[in-house]
């Protein structure tokens, strides 16, 4: 009776410990499956590349287009261009078109107009008091425009709110401290505030929407040589158009590591996608080997503020940084990649589809060109 009992406990003990094991497995896979959900389910299409010729409009090289918005209102693209010499926007108009066969092409760019940014006063900027580099368009038609700032003569990185029609500036947003450029902290030169995107989701003009904007490296205070990848703080912004915008949040934006013939590797720019708190990222880098770039989707989720943390030098172990996942490596495309700096949803395309397009920086070189490269958001 006795050998019978324990024989019972031995098969119930087995019973248990065998329930644990499956109920362990299937806990293991149901995180598994969660851990794929944190990013949308799509992929990216090319559907084709376009060089702008050498041009002038309005006694201005078009040249520098270092960051891109579009206006579905008016279906044309605003095109920012970073002369510090003379600070404006371009109106673009893109030809997209289907052929016979079926196939969507890029057809034509066209320049239709140029729009010079002025101060608060309406004065022209100085030359070199400016670097322009992100540009968003809201739903009261202005451009919020950012600047790196110019560290060499201590001017500060800003975002502003021009009028869309006269260029001129409506109001700043508040930056934070830690960001003007001194000699031990701030941003680093020539890599500022590149980086800005707005939230889709505001339905009229008087509501409250988010902006997005990040430095393209390392702050000064933030910088370690010991770091294989540059801590980039990401800022969000709740913009009231009635009432005064704030700074809701920072996260931690970590670049990816690049070979070891790149020289140049940063951050240049943020898509809001529909989804709330998901976003296209674009990293460029050049080198020994050329240029290249990558496009990321990310996720804000459960990111950490990291407002209150005067420096990354240290440990950045505890702080959950925001999720990313590449979606594709430019360098597949097969194509000579130029210097990628601006990136934005376009229209709607013939088949239904929502289009992606990037936007190069010639830096006004006679060896560079502003191209155009054009893709398909395929949901999966």
């Amino acid at each position: 009776m006795k050998n019978k009992l324990s024989q019972r406990i031995v098969i119930l003990l087995k019973a248990i410990t065998l329930l644990t094991i499956l109920t362990a497995c299937g806990a293991t896979k149901t995180k598994v499956k969660a851990g794929r959900r944190v990013f949308l389910d799509f992929s990216l299409e090319f559907i084709g590349a376009y060089q702008l010729p050498k041009t002038t409009f309005n006694n201005t090289p078009v040249g520098g287009l270092s960051a891109l918005t579009y206006d579905r209102e008016k279906q044309r693209f605003y095109a920012l261009s970073d002369d510090r010499s003379q600070a404006r926007f371009y109106t673009l108009n893109l030809r997209i078109t289907t052929t016979a066969t079926g196939e969507i092409i890029l057809e034509e760019i066209e320049v239709e107009g140029v729009t010079f940014l002025t101060d608060e006063n309406g004065n022209p900027y100085q030359e070199g008091t400016v670097d322009t580099e992100g540009i968003a368009l809201a739903s009261s038609s202005t451009l919020f425009i950012a600047s790196e700032g110019v560290t060499n003569k201590g001017i500060a990185p800003f975002v502003g709110e021009f009028d869309l029609q006269t260029g001129k500036l409506q109001q700043s947003l508040t930056i934070p401290e830690r960001y003007l450029p001194t000699a031990k902290a701030g941003v680093q030169d020539n890599l500022g505030f590149e980086a800005l995107t707005l939230s889709p989701h505001s339905l009229t003009t008087t509501d409250p929407f988010r902006l997005f904007t990040a430095t393209e490296s390392a702050l000064l205070q933030d910088n370690s040589e010991e770091q294989n990848r540059a801590p980039i703080r990401l800022l969000h912004y709740l913009i009231n158009p009635t009432g005064e915008s704030i700074l809701v949040a920072e996260h931690l934006y970590f670049l990816d590591s690049a070979p070891s013939d790149v020289i140049y590797n940063g951050l240049t720019e943020l898509t809001a996608l529909e989804k709330e708190g998901y976003f296209l990222s674009l990293e460029r880098t050049f080198g020994f080997s050329g240029t290249g770039a990558k496009i990321f989707q990310i996720a804000m989720g459960n990111a950490t503020d990291i407002s209150n943390i005067p420096s990354l030098k240290r440990n950045t172990s505890t702080i959950q940084p925001v999720q990313k996942k590449l979606l594709l490596n430019l360098a597949e495309l097969g194509i000579e990649l130029d210097n990628l700096e601006g990136m934005t949803l376009g229209p709607i395309l013939p088949d239904g589809s929502q289009s992606l397009v990037l936007i190069s920086d010639d830096n006004f070189r006679k060896d560079q060109f502003t191209q155009f490269l054009l893709f398909k958001i395929i949901v999966n």
